[in-house]
């Protein structure tokens, strides 16, 4: 099973400036081509309903589960879910079906409860050439963890990817 938590970050580690800032608004075009390939990838995206909400619309070709805690929401939109399950009941309900790769796509809840339960395999980080004053924090509420780093690549004259193993 693969676990590939997927995020831009600002240089001084933010996730957006305000909760419904999308990141497409300062993120790169390589960023977003990457975003696209890897969860093509995996099939099965997972995130919160404010990261849902910033996007509006499903991820043509994947799986879309949008984690909530707000009881019996429902969309009428093709390739989108929601979900009240805790992020390990998820992973297993899905597992169950077969699935082995996932991406966690944010926000900074969803990626802070998936690193807490000690679910992430593999971290994808985008540092993105901007600082911001004030922002979304990337994750917290978790320990310590080591990483080992897999891969540096360069996506453009100014952004890099990190890859690393959690």
């Amino acid at each position: 099973m693969e676990i590939w938590l997927i995020a831009a970050i600002s240089a001084n580690g933010f996730i957006a400036e305000s909760s419904d800032q999308r990141s497409l608004d300062w993120t790169s075009k390589e960023d977003t081509r990457f975003f696209v390939e890897k969860t093509k990838e995996a099939g099965v995206v997972i995130m919160g309903r404010k990261t849902f909400e910033t996007i509006g619309k499903p991820l043509k070709g994947r799986r879309l589960i949008v984690m909530t805690r707000h009881e019996g929401m429902k969309t009428q939109m093709e390739g989108v879910e929601f979900s009240t399950l805790s992020p390990v009941e998820l992973i297993n309900k899905l597992t169950q079906e077969g699935i082995e790769s996932f991406v966690i796509a944010g926000g900074s809840s969803i990626y802070s409860q998936f690193l807490q339960a000690g679910l992430v395999t593999d971290l994808y980080l985008t540092i993105e050439p901007v600082l911001f004053g004030t922002g979304v924090s990337f994750a917290s509420g978790f320990d310590r963890m080591n990483l080992n780093l897999v891969e540096v690549r360069k996506l453009n004259e100014q952004s890099v990817l990190l890859h690393y193993k959690v």
